[in-house]
């Protein structure tokens, strides 16, 4: 069971009460008594013999809301007339639709959208490819690409189930960019198969995010296709996350007075989000940085390195500092997870330098909880929303691509993503500055505009735009 009921357990309960005295407050106190909190109830005026009203309950957990659902069914007064989990309720028959955004309601309207008048556009883009950049979806469209091998946390479950994920971004980037996102969940085995069939779809679209990719495939596909096509390739796992990290990061550094070039960084997990995070450090220039993976502290020349990290052994750990995770951990200033659950102890932490900055990301468990922590840390982020200073993507890969499309770039550079980063930091004002307050709200649409703009300008400085 999850920690506490929450939104993603909820159940709606269709009940039919006896208007008597003391049935509601029987059926409120027995959904207590199980361990629901009730979120949502209708509003009503008893005038008959029985009234029938929905109300919905946060659970913990697909079996807690069995739980409640029979004791519900259980009290006097009261008929359970229908249940259902609220969220499979969302997800039926998808979360997207396409629309149109002109009528066709005669036949000029017909003429024009299609035959004859299609041609005249067509021909136009036959003679100048980049009219398709503005006169067709390209314009505001990107395709978001899974092989369903590394979904959230629930590893290789294939490009079907994948798509509700791939889905919920689409409707992340239409909500918060007002990009138009289209799933495209991939039947492949190799990440050369991947690259070959995103190369014949990229036509379509303006911009491709990678989602849910395992390492190390997604370094090959990202790097490969970068190098192929002429829109805007974009990781999410990797720089999305990245672009948060740093931003959070610039702001805990205010916090506590430190400097980024004064910095001994330890990440835990060399995966796409570890590598990306580490990269992205040393653009922001990073003192120490130090890697860690199952076999310990990654450096020049040690065995079992694939390619991707033996490169990345190259740019950090100039001292090749060797031992496991606590030991690098001990006078470190910034702790960043994006490893897996449990693995920081609180004396992990005590070993850091004062004013320690810890980011726990790995969700949905981080590797070491803020309770466990708390009196030690300066600022303390994790993944989840549960807990202040979250790590989301959202607030990054909208406005990134909205800035992109809107900026026609080739590319998105290192450039741009700094530049994210900074518009994410900033939009913390000063007075809302605190230990628990780094990172913006991901509901602040704010957030995504100032992105998009400084994306832009970035495109435009690195001579990546077409405008």
């Amino acid at each position: 069971m999850t920690a506490q009921p929450a939104a993603q357990f909820s159940v709606t309960l269709k009940v039919r009460l006896a208007n008597e005295p003391g049935v509601l407050g029987r059926l409120a106190s027995a959904i207590g008594d199980a361990g629901g909190n009730i979120f949502a109830i209708d509003g009503f005026v008893a005038k008959g013999p029985t009234l029938e009203r929905d109300l919905v309950v946060n659970c913990c957990s697909a079996e807690h809301q069995l739980e409640v659902i029979a004791v519900v069914s259980q009290v006097e007064g009261v008929t359970l007339v229908a249940s259902w989990d609220r969220t499979f309720r969302m997800h039926e028959g998808g979360k997207i639709e396409v629309l149109p955004l002109f009528p066709v309601g005669d036949r000029d309207d017909l003429s024009m959208a299609y035959t004859p008048g299609v041609a005249r556009v067509c021909n136009a883009i036959a003679a100048d490819e980049r009219v398709a950049d503005t006169h067709t979806i390209r314009k505001n469209t990107v395709a978001i690409v899974s092989d369903g091998t590394a979904v959230l946390g629930l590893g290789d479950i294939g490009p079907k189930a994948a798509l509700p994920v791939m889905e919920g971004k689409a409707l992340l980037f239409k909500e918060f960019g007002g990009v138009d996102g289209f799933p495209i969940c991939l039947d492949v085995a190799t990440p050369e198969e991947l690259i070959e069939t995103v190369v014949r779809l990229a036509p379509t679209f303006g911009g491709i995010n990678l989602e849910d990719i395992a390492a190390p495939g997604c370094f090959v596909i990202e790097e490969e296709l970068k190098r192929r096509l002429d829109i805007p390739v974009f990781h999410d796992d990797q720089h999305g996350t990245a672009v948060v990290a740093l931003a959070g990061l610039e702001n805990a550094l205010r916090i506590v007075g430190k400097k980024m070039a004064d910095l001994s960084v330890v990440i835990a997990g060399v995966g796409a989000a570890g590598v990306a995070c580490a990269k992205i450090l040393i653009e922001a220039g990073a003192g120490e940085i130090v890697c860690v993976d199952r076999e310990g502290a990654v450096y020049a020349g040690r065995h079992n390195l694939n390619p991707v990290k033996e490169q990345l052994a190259l740019a950090t750990n100039p001292d090749k500092r060797s031992g496991s995770l606590a030991a690098m951990m001990r006078g470190a200033d910034v702790f960043i997870g994006v490893s897996g659950p449990g693995l920081v102890t609180r004396d992990d932490v005590a070993s850091m330098a004062d004013g320690r900055i810890v980011f726990a990301m790995a969700n949905p468990d981080p590797e070491v909880l803020p309770g466990q922590v708390e009196g030690l840390v300066s600022v303390m982020a994790t993944g989840r929303s549960d807990y202040p200073n979250q790590i989301n993507n959202v607030l990054a890969f909208p406005g990134i691509f909205r800035g992109a499309l809107d900026a026609r770039a080739t590319d998105i550079t290192e450039g741009m993503k700094l530049a994210a980063a900074q518009a994410i930091a900033q939009s913390v004002t000063p007075e809302q500055l605190a230990p628990d307050f780094v990172i913006p709200s991901v509901f602040d649409k704010d957030v995504p505009r100032r992105v998009a703009e400084a994306v832009y300008s970035a495109a435009i400085a690195d001579g990546v735009a077409r405008v």
